[in-house]
């Protein structure tokens, strides 16, 4: 598949030179199973050079790496180390690979877009349901049905046939759905460079039933169904990891991007607040922690705070986490450092090898508030980002606060 997907960026002299037509395009990718996952692209012209934004919902994420030569299609994503590899059939019609560059391997999957064709799913009969609210939601493994079920809260808007929400889980949540309501049929996916999800599911009064969840490029499948609770709420953040039994204070020391080591007990950081949030490139809410804290630390950096990101890549390779780190960082023109740990989030013992105060490391984002003595006042686990609505705002209401007052605090 990889070599396919090479073949169609090789130098075309011999074609007609294409262009990409601007507008909306509708995109798929196709699984092995059937199961295609949607989403939709706007391509423009700025500053004499092609760009699109993927479009989710609400959310509008710049690609600004498009490339056409001959016939052949090059779109590198902003984040996540992926890419499309396409030919142009005409300016209107594309096909080709999306191409994931994985720690040790590279992975990809079928892929074709057509211009001018906005709708993400076709809508053939008005809904006889409404999804608007939140939903108590079990996901269970297609290949282990043992397996204990995991629970999130799924919440949806819903107007006319249109549906926009996300589930919400302890660790995070699932960015931007888009979809409809056809019928009594729910449909809803995103796409972000990481994420490439698709659900289905039946829709009744006050129950969804015969979901399926179907993710990323290869046979990730997963049933799921939900019952409708406006009150469901999850375990409090702050109680999913916590520092251990007579521990107040974190002890590291690691390389920043140029091999520099820090240390959190550096005269930089001392009497001030500091902010750890750990953290990987390849994490889809780490981009969205990653992208509030950056606008938040060059607003609030005189006031006696000070930020470290610890990355956890994909790779022990110091040069390779690196160059994963410096597009996404460089992205959101982040100004305080950021460390590489030297280990992987799959890494069992990733808490004890460098955080081993904590009782462990239980999702990406974690973010640790440290008062002016050094001590940690709170753990938090997993990020409600954007594409939560008022979760996300409650968050920077929150998060505000507890800054604040570690700041006002003697």
């Amino acid at each position: 598949m990889a070599g396919m997907g090479l073949a169609f960026t090789a130098c075309n002299t011999g074609h007609t030179a294409k262009s990409l037509a601007n507008g909306v395009w509708q995109a798929k990718l196709h699984r092995n199973d059937g199961a295609d996952i949607v989403f939709n692209f706007e391509v423009k012209d700025t500053a004499g050079k092609k760009v699109l934004y993927v479009l989710n919902a609400t959310d509008k994420l710049l690609v600004d790496e498009v490339t056409v030569t001959g016939d052949s299609l090059l779109i590198k994503m902003p984040f996540f180390d992926s890419e499309f590899k396409a030919k142009l059939s005409s300016d209107s019609a594309a096909e080709g690979l999306w191409i994931r560059h994985l720690a040790d391997k590279d992975v990809s999957i079928p892929f074709s877009a057509i211009a001018g064709k906005s709708e993400r799913f076709p809508v053939n009969t008005p809904a006889t349901a409404n999804v608007s609210g939140r939903w108590v939601t079990r996901f269970v493994s297609s290949k282990d049905k043992d397996k204990e079920p995991s629970t999130a809260i799924g919440e949806f808007k819903q107007s006319g046939n249109t549906v926009h929400g996300t589930f919400l889980t302890t660790t995070g949540d699932y960015r931007f759905l888009d979809g409809v309501v056809d019928g009594d049929s729910l449909r809803l996916s995103t796409f972000d460079g990481s994420h490439a999800y698709l659900f289905t599911a039946r829709v009744e009064k006050d129950s969804i039933t015969g979901g399926r969840f179907f993710a990323g490029i290869g046979d990730g499948l997963e049933y799921w169904t939900a019952v409708k609770n406006d009150t469901a709420k999850l375990q409090d953040e702050r109680t999913i990891a916590t520092m251990k039994p007579g521990q107040q204070q974190l002890d590291f020391s690691f390389p920043d991007l140029n091999g520099n080591k820090v240390s959190i007990k550096d005269d930089r950081f001392k009497n001030k607040v500091v902010i750890i949030t750990l953290m990987g490139s390849w994490c889809p809410n780490c981009m969205d922690e990653t992208g509030f804290l950056s606008k938040w630390y060059e607003k609030n950096k005189d006031r006696g705070v000070e930020v470290i990101g610890l990355a956890y890549e994909r790779t022990t390779d110091f040069d390779k986490s690196k160059r994963a780190l410096e597009g996404f960082l460089k992205r959101f023109d982040v100004r305080y450092p950021v460390l590489i740990t030297g280990v992987t989030p799959a890494d069992p013992e990733k808490g004890e090898k460098t955080l081993p105060q904590l009782t462990g490391i239980k999702g990406f984002p974690t973010t640790i508030f440290i008062d002016k003595k050094g001590n940690v006042q709170e753990v938090h686990t997993g990020f409600s980002g954007p594409g939560t609505g008022e979760h996300y705002e409650q968050f920077q209401a929150d998060f505000n606060r507890l800054v604040s007052n570690m700041l006002d605090a003697k």
